[in-house]
């Protein structure tokens, strides 16, 4: 692969796409997003405030902190921080700047507003829309498939937007069917480590940030911190714990940002986190380093792709799949090495669920990132699972697309289940 073929900027295109810095859990601050967007469009704070969501956004923000609220959570918190305090500019950093005279509007705002929230009657799995009245005024936005797609922008009867609908989470996003094992392998080998240093050097920084206080902090149910007391004398489990301490503290409120995969904090989190804790321990060079966070990032986005944003499938899973594949290539696997520990990690955890946003991710992700250095131990050791071991077939890519169809279609009605169970609690 050449750095001018079409396929190798594709690559970049969908690192540039994905690799998104966000404050805060994806789902909430998608929310806030809307509500930032929207009362810009208003011109004023609204009177009511109207919010139709789908259920995978239900599940995603019922149990998670919006930072820079003071401890706020919910549907409602999410929406009135973009709307009293949001910078619609900042996208999903939208509520990063908060002030405290901001906070306190916030309350104000809240105790003072009726917001209405239902579900949406939408069948896409990622729906938010908005409606802001203030006198005679009123305004409409709507984003659909992931975090900042803008469909639709209406005020006072007239239609400012108004873009097709797909349901597909790859809605206007770059074509990532060119994405296969092979290829991942050959664009790490091939990489001009400039394209990419910003981007994923971005991520790797800001991701072992919040990693670093998640151990040294109080978060979430400080999972990191356990892992680390109990197993922290081996290097696989430092990797483990480092990653789960990241989404301790994200999960719980911390107002740093991260730089997210597939609209998932935890998903970028996931991904790099492991491989940059196993780079400094072996000693590997910045090169070295972002080649393997880049290959554990497009594995991650492979599989995710065919899964969709949200899902009943917990995406921690893919991602931990995806840090075994970069720690195998950063030990000097080659694509042998690295199909294989995808193959390995897939067999052990695929079908875990996605119950929402909350501290338990960070358990999750713990879990995840084990099975992928298992799945990388497992080649070492010259041992592997076989086509035909429940869905695992031959091939890698193969394997890749049997939990997208596990996925999206085995798991649709586990999806509702789970939250009819969230509802009823």
């Amino acid at each position: 692969m050449k750095k001018t073929d079409r396929i190798y900027q594709q690559y970049l295109d969908i690192l540039r796409e994905e690799l998104r810095p966000a404050m805060g859990c994806t789902e909430p601050i998608a929310l806030a997003y809307a509500g930032a967007k929207a009362r810009q469009l208003l011109g004023a704070l609204p009177e009511t405030v109207d919010v139709f969501v789908s259920g995978n956004i239900i599940k995603n923000v019922k149990s998670v902190i919006v930072p820079n609220t003071g401890g706020l959570s919910g549907i409602g918190s999410a929406v009135c921080a973009g709307i009293v305090a949001g910078d619609a500019d900042k996208q999903l950093e939208v509520i990063s700047g908060v002030t405290d005279e901001q906070r306190a509007a916030l309350r104000e705002f809240m105790a003072g507003t009726k917001v209405n929230i239902a579900p949406s009657d939408s069948n896409l799995i990622f729906d938010i829309d908005l409606i802001l009245r203030r006198g005679e005024d009123r305004v409409r936005l709507r984003i659909v498939n992931h975090h900042t797609n803008l469909v639709y922008m209406e005020k006072n009867g007239e239609i400012l937007l108004d873009l097709p609908v797909e349901e597909s989470s790859e809605d206007h996003l770059t074509d990532k069917s060119c994405l296969c094992i092979e290829k991942i392998v050959e664009f790490a080998d091939c990489l001009d480590v400039e394209d990419v240093r910003e981007l994923v050097g971005r991520q790797v920084s800001c991701n072992m940030a919040i990693a670093r206080e998640g151990i040294r902090g109080n978060w979430g149910a400080n999972i990191g911190s356990v892992i680390l007391a109990r197993q922290g004398d081996l290097l696989a489990k430092q990797a483990a714990a480092y990653a789960a301490a990241g989404s301790d503290a994200r999960m719980s409120g911390c107002e740093m940002p991260v730089i997210i995969i597939s609209g998932s904090g935890n998903q970028g989190i996931t991904a790099s986190v492991p491989v940059a804790v196993y780079a400094q321990a072996l000693g590997a060079s910045e090169e070295e380093t972002l080649r393997a966070v880049t290959l554990s990032d497009l594995v991650t986005i492979h599989q995710k792709t065919g899964i969709g944003r949200l899902s009943a499938y917990c995406g921690a899973i893919s991602a931990g799949c995806g840090a075994g594949a970069g720690i195998a290539y950063l030990k000097g696997g080659k694509l042998d090495a690295v199909a294989h520990t995808v193959v390995n990690a897939i067999a052990i955890l695929s079908g875990t669920i996605c119950d929402g946003a909350k501290p338990s991710c960070a358990a999750k992700i713990a879990a995840a990132v084990d099975a992928g250095i298992l799945g990388c131990d497992m080649y070492a050791e010259h041992q592997q699972f076989w086509g035909g071991d429940g869905i695992v077939t031959k091939g890698a890519d193969n394997t890749v697309s049997n939990v997208g169809r596990l996925a999206r279609e085995g798991m649709r009605e586990t999806d509702k289940t789970i939250l009819k169970i969230m509802l009823d609690e």
